[in-house]
């Protein structure tokens, strides 16, 4: 398993060893002891799957404190934009986004720690995408902001996307007040 960190700290890329033969493949999508010593010491308590057709973009969400979630993602078929944006206000990198294209092939996974909202583009029908989170959703800590916010300007490589009412007419990303 590979461990990349990217520019913004905390957030990883995550490369599994794939095992391929004339049978299938295998791979462990999850070693605690291998997180560990890439210092992810979290507690996972909640699995979520969707599905999505082509050109659906979720997103961007996250918890607010005490409810904040970790969430170590993948692509199980299909493919995504995988969108993290850094909302830790003290943070160098504060309203900066990265992304990575996630597949069913390349089997990569993204660790977007705590003080992260979170959203992905579906680049290919019927993507079925697989989270962990170290928090149970609790409706009252959920928050979002725009998914095309200038501020931000996300280039979510795709155009006319089908994107839910309260993505649509979610809050700017300058209105928002970050608790991390």
């Amino acid at each position: 398993m590979e461990i990349i960190k990217t520019e913004l700290e905390g957030l990883l890329i995550i490369k599994p060893e794939v095992y391929e033969d004339e049978r299938g493949y295998f791979f462990e999508s999850y070693n605690r002891e291998k997180f560990l010593k890439a210092g992810i010491d979290v507690k996972f308590v909640q699995d979520n799957e969707s599905k999505s057709r082509k050109g659906v973009v979720r997103g961007l969400h996250l918890q607010t404190p005490p409810f904040e979630q970790g969430k170590l993602v993948r692509v199980m078929r299909g493919s995504v934009l995988d969108v993290a944006v850094d909302i830790r206000k003290n943070s160098p990198t504060y309203g900066k986004w990265a992304a990575i294209e996630l597949s069913g092939k390349n089997k990569w996974m993204y660790w977007i720690p705590p003080g992260f909202a979170h959203g992905f583009a579906t680049l290919e029908d019927e993507t079925i995408f697989f989270y962990k989170c170290t928090n149970v959703f609790n409706k009252d800590s959920e928050r979002y902001f725009l998914w095309n916010d200038p501020d931000i300007n996300i280039d979510w490589g795709i155009t006319d996307p089908v994107v839910s009412d309260r993505d649509r007419m979610a809050p700017r990303f300058r209105d928002f007040v970050s608790p991390f």
